[in-house]
């Protein structure tokens, strides 16, 4: 019988391997980025096309190759950051394995240009799909540019797998943001089909930490940092009330490292306790410095894992950083001095005679006596009372019951052991802020409002789209937003779409928008509120059940622009939200399947009081 097992050629090795390192454009602008900054660069270059499928090139003033080896380095475990095993244990550059070009080189065309300071000329070397297409010296600056091609062009399946330009791009601005947070001092750029994105100088961390997410984060950021013998913490946190819903502000850093670490965010969550509202996450930057030896960063093919020495103490040790940090930092109600009660200090001259003493005795006091019932001995620190003015607004944020107490208990008086409801019951009750309740033959019916008028709103889009009806309020004077680069390129790719929903937006400048006009239906008149409750929740649903954008983006609006929980609903709002509701095509469920309305059955009630 014939032998059945053969080394597979090189070709096909390095595809497969590509399955592990190459998933996606956003993970060649990594394994391009690291290269980068291995080879020393100061300045670095990031230019995208359609979402990186087109075109990824980085332009970098590092230290550059020599012609032997810009054809070398897409060799299979081909590098200069090892020489022998015990060097996998005492790593400090970014990439070691040698496998990134290779791998990317077998999915993709590849050119690279690359000149050291002590050669004439560079050389210039064309790959495709691992096959070399040519090689031959070439005029260029010092360092290295590489474009990488036409991305998965020979594996069709993987690159029909691949999602939109703006979720492509999404990916690659997170890998590029990480790579420039963890390198401050390198100064960065990256552009999108020929518009700038984002231009980073070289600076210190908090700057660079405001040019990638905005100014307004610098209000919230607070300095998290301590020092012992196993690990130097350094970094930011955010104050909890700058927490955002969508998570995407959370940074973990070895030694100049990405990583990811669940264990370690529950410390940081811990130690936010009771402290932000729910659902929100806290940004922080966090900074390892520890001695290689003491990790491991070759457990996972994209080394976004790391594994600890000890963990559990690195777990304690920044759960108290963070603790003690928002604990120097909080707000402390302060102490109003200037009305503490005053204390009189008597001053005696040097050479004053001492005086003792007395004590004044009335001996005809009787304290039975009518005349002596009302004196009070008067002292020196009393004050006339204050009468206690404006004690309503304590209570003015509460909720205004239709009926006031006095009579609600006068009537629960009169009418405690009646046999039926009084008949001017209310019909809805409102239960902590989130769910309407109503009686029914059956039981008793509860009602999320939020879900309600998610499935209300979305019922009115998609009528209104299929009607070609979209009824808009034009704002007075148009908001300016300015969003991040990768919210900007994905709200804007939405604007046709929202347009048709009554929300029209355009392009004021870099970054920024203009709301124009708002859906007459929502409940968030605010226009950044919309905005940012919008980009939430596509960041959040990317996936969403529907293959139809016109589906999509009428249940994204729905969302964003329903009542949220913790609002107060009026007898009337209550009543409209229910009749709206049973008009629905599906009133038990929402767009997206989640259950509306739920009814607690009379028998379960009486079997709860047997």
């Amino acid at each position: 019988m014939a032998d059945v097992i053969q080394l597979l050629p090189d070709s096909i090795a390095n595809q497969i391997a590509a399955g592990e390192v190459v998933q996606r454009p956003a993970s060649v602008v990594k394994e391009l980025l690291e290269n980068s900054i291995d080879a020393g660069a100061r300045n670095i270059n990031l230019i995208v096309r359609d979402g990186g499928k087109g075109l990824i090139q980085v332009i970098d003033d590092g230290v550059g190759m020599s012609e032997t080896d810009a054809r070398l380095c897409f060799e299979r475990h081909a590098t200069s950051k090892i020489r022998e095993a015990a060097d996998l244990f005492n790593i400090r550059t970014m990439g070691f394995r040698g496998e990134a070009l290779a791998s990317i080189a077998a999915v993709a065309e590849v050119e690279l240009r690359t000149r050291r300071a002590v050669d004439e000329v560079g050389a210039e070397v064309n790959i495709s799909a691992s096959e070399l297409v040519s090689q031959q010296p070439v005029a260029c600056s010092t360092g290295t540019q590489i474009a990488v091609k036409n991305l998965f062009f020979n594996v069709p399946a993987r690159r029909k797998f691949l999602k939109s330009d703006s979720v492509e791009l999404k990916h690659i601005i997170t890998e590029f943001q990480r790579v420039a947070l963890a390198y401050p001092e390198v100064a960065f750029s990256l552009s999108h089909n020929g518009s700038e994105l984002y231009r980073l100088p070289a600076s210190g961390l908090k700057q660079r930490i405001i040019g990638l997410f905005g100014k307004t984060i610098n209000q919230h950021l607070v300095d998290c940092s301590t020092q012992t013998s196993i690990v130097k913490i350094g970094g930011y946190i955010g104050k909890p009330e700058g927490a955002k819903k969508n998570a995407g502000e959370q940074f973990f850093f070895v030694n100049g490292r990405f990583m990811k670490n669940p264990f370690l965010h529950k410390a940081i969550m811990n130690a936010y306790n009771r402290l932000l509202a729910p659902d929100t996450y806290p940004s922080y930057f966090i900074y390892f410095d520890i001695d290689p030896k003491s990790i491991d960063v070759n457990i996972h093919p994209t080394k976004t894992e790391i594994k600890f020495e000890d963990e559990r103490m690195i777990w304690q040790i920044l759960h108290a950083a963070v603790r003690e940090s928002l604990g120097k930092f909080s707000v402390v109600p302060p102490i109003d001095f200037d009305s503490a009660p005053g204390f009189d200090i008597p001053y005696l001259p040097k050479n004053a005679p001492v005086t003792f003493p007395t004590i004044d005795v009335d001996p005809t006091y009787n304290p039975f006596d009518e005349q002596y019932k009302n004196v009070r001995t008067p002292h020196s620190s009393d004050k006339p009372r204050e009468s206690a003015t404006g004690w309503e607004q304590l209570f003015s944020d509460l909720p205004q019951e239709s009926t006031p107490i006095q009579t609600r208990i006068e009537t629960f008086e009169s009418e405690g052991m009646l046999s039926k409801a009084p008949e001017n019951t209310n019909r809805f009750y409102q239960f902590k802020g989130k769910y309407i309740l109503t009686t029914v033959k059956s039981g008793l019916m509860v009602i999320d409002q939020k879900r309600a008028h998610e499935r209300i709103l979305y019922e009115q889009y998609i009528g209104g789209m299929q009607a070609d009806i979209n009824l808009k309020q034009r704002e007075l004077f148009p908001q300016a937003i300015e969003l991040l680069p990768a919210d900007f390129e994905l709200l804007m790719s939405k604007a046709d779409e929202l347009s048709r929903l009554g929300m029209e937006i355009s392009n004021l400048n870099h970054n920024t928008i203009s709301v124009n006009s708002m859906p007459v239906s929502s409940s968030v008149t605010d226009p950044a509120k919309l905005v940012e409750n919008l980009l939430a929740i596509m960041h959040e649903n990317q996936a969403l059940p529907f293959d139809d954008a016109k589906h999509r983006i009428a249940l994204t609006m729905a969302k964003a622009s329903a009542i949220g929980y913790g609002k107060q609903l009026s007898q009337f709002e209550m009543q409209e939200i229910v009749d709206k509701l049973f008009a629905c095509h599906e009133p038990n469920i929402t767009p997206d399947g989640k259950k509306i309305i739920v009814i607690l059955e009379l028998d379960d009630f009486d079997s709860r009081f047997k």
